[in-house]
């Protein structure tokens, strides 16, 4: 039995759509040929059914031949027996190849996605990512659900031809020439139908974009009144998806009418030839009926081939879509020759801003410039590639990312909530007792959210935290950073949402129980500057002033313009 999620889905080949999807095949080829042996017996005993009908016909009635009626009626009852068990193996293991196939690439796209973070937002929006895992990777995985069906049918039809030639050339000609340049035939409709697809592709992603980032800002809009300027936004794009969709019907419907036209067709035309050879006597009444059985049976694997090219079409669309989000690379890169880490409490230094924070202290930021302290806090937390912050005298950049997003911790100023029970959200990691979890959402103050869930922790919270308030989800997230407890905690702004009182209450807790490790918050607020160790000030980017908060409000003008916001206390 394969379990899911993969512990590793592997590492995809993505120098092309092709590629992509010939890699995941290679990565399930046991199941794969056990779909294909099954598709190969169950078509093959449908191409065989003709031939045995014909001999009995042949054998059995026009010649008198009970011995041979009963031979023939046996081995057809053999043939439907195999093509009855086959038949629910094959369809078992088509099943199973295209949801393993599209699990394993939804599941690459999932860890990608993650991998990248912000440069995947940068890039693309939710919605796309979504699309992409939710249908493309659906699509992706349909091309191995034919292969059986597709293995089968080629087989079979080798099977029938060798059959036809034995018994008239002109037919076993026609079978050999006819079906590959009928199938060809369909091609021309291939290349319209892939450009209108992907056409229609961006356009609903687009539309689940704006789909997600309006039920993501459903309460701003209703407070602002904006529900009917996005009702109409969502309405005029509903509009793009449903005329791209009429566009793709048109090489759609002819390639789903070409796949009933053409092998009827080639059924009349294979039946009129046999017709025309049993009058003059080249072939008997058994013979005539075995051919027009081929020729039914031909319709098979002529409307699986067409199938084929429709589903390996859209598998090629979604594929590619695919590998537009694999490409979006992190923005920062593992280090090639990674060192062994600095001990335990070692210092944190920014040279480009000059800061020192010193281990097992609270040190503030405060900025008159958020967008310098945000980008203070992402290159501590080496959320982009700089080569000048450095703990215990090793580069950040020199280290492992794994063991820097381990020791260093940073919860940004707009931080997310996922989905699913609470206590799972605040920790992912599981590795806390409700005992430690609570002492999180104390020091947070977020006892009160969690007592008016219905079901406190074990509540399921909605995408994106919704059901709650912006105060609410930042003592959440506030719960979550502490419950990681890392080495240095760096906080952005973790408390511009809440009110004096709650902020008082969260600014003693937090010193206290970060006491003796090393903390970092960037923030402007007077009540939690005051309860810091050290505080330091930016200006253009670098540390102008530091000392303690009532220290400089004293004795630094700008620092004290900073936090005052300009007013004097």
């Amino acid at each position: 039995m394969i379990r899911l999620p993969f512990d590793d889905p592997g590492t995809p080949d993505t120098r092309s759509p092709l590629r992509l999807l010939v890699w995941v095949g290679r990565c399930q080829l046991g199941t794969l040929g056990a779909g294909v042996l099954f598709g190969v017996f169950w078509m093959v005993a449908q191409a065989l059914m003709p031939f045995a009908i014909g001999r009995a016909i042949e054998q059995g009635i026009v010649d008198a031949d009970n011995g041979a009626l009963l031979l023939w009626t046996l081995v057809l009852l053999g043939l439907g027996a195999t093509q009855a068990f086959a038949g629910v193996m094959r369809h078992r293991y088509a099943v199973f190849n295209w949801l393993l196939a599209s699990f394993r690439l939804a599941q690459i796209i999932g860890h990608h996605v993650a991998r990248s973070g912000p440069a995947v937002r940068s890039r693309l929006s939710t919605g796309e990512v979504v699309a992409t895992i939710s249908n493309d990777a659906l699509r992706a995985g349909g091309a191995f659900d034919i292969t059986a069906r597709l293995s089968g049918a080629v087989v079979a039809y080798g099977v029938v031809a060798v059959i036809l030639l034995s018994s008239s050339a002109v037919l076993g000609l026609l079978v050999l020439v006819g079906v590959p340049v009928l199938v060809l035939a369909l091609s021309g409709v291939i290349k319209p139908l892939q450009a209108r697809q992907r056409e229609q592709r961006t356009e609903v992603g687009a539309l689940t974009a704006l789909g997600a980032d309006t039920a993501a800002g459903l309460r701003v809009l209703r407070g602002i009144g904006g529900e009917q300027a996005f009702f109409d936004r969502y309405r005029a794009q509903s509009q793009g998806v449903r005329r791209a969709g009429v566009r793709v019907a048109v090489p759609q419907s002819t390639l789903d009418a070409a796949q009933v036209f053409v092998p009827g067709l080639f059924v009349v035309l294979v039946t009129w030839l046999g017709a025309r050879f049993a009058v003059s006597g080249r072939i008997g009444p058994g013979e005539l009926i075995a051919f027009y059985g081929y020729a039914v049976f031909l319709v098979l694997p002529l409307r699986t081939a067409a199938e084929a090219v429709d589903k390996v079409t859209r598998a090629l669309v979604g594929a590619r879509r695919m590998l537009d989000v694999i490409s979006v690379e992190r923005a920062v890169a593992e280090a090639e020759s990674p060192v062994a880490e600095p001990s335990a409490g070692a210092r944190l230094v920014d040279r480009r801003s000059g800061l020192v924070v010193e281990p097992g202290l609270l040190t503030c930021v405060a900025s008159a410039q958020p967008d310098e302290s945000a980008a203070l806090a992402d290159r501590l937390g080496r959320f982009v590639d700089d080569d000048g912050v450095s703990l215990g005298g090793v580069r950040l950049a020199d280290l492992p990312l794994a063991a820097v997003r381990r020791r260093i911790v940073v919860s940004e100023a707009d931080p997310v909530l996922f989905a699913g029970p609470l206590r799972r959200v605040l920790d992912p990691w599981a590795g806390a007792d409700d005992a430690a979890v609570g002492e999180a959402v104390a020091v947070a103050d977020a006892e009160d959210v969690v007592e008016a869930l219905p079901a406190g922790l074990d509540t399921v919270i909605d995408e994106r935290g919704r059901s709650f308030s912006g105060g609410q989800r930042q003592r959440l997230v506030l719960a979550r950073a502490l419950l990681a407890d890392p080495e240095a905690l760096v906080l952005v702004e973790p408390t511009s949402a809440v009110d004096a009182h709650t902020e008082a209450r969260i600014a003693e807790r937090l010193r206290d129980a970060r006491a003796g490790r090393t903390t970092v918050v960037v923030t402007t607020s007077p009540l939690v500057l005051d309860r810091a160790d050290r505080v330091v000030l930016l200006e253009a980017g670098r540390v102008s002033a530091e000392g303690t908060h009532r220290d400089l409000l004293r004795t630094h003008p700008e620092y004290r313009a900073t936090v005052t916001r300009g007013e004097e206390t």
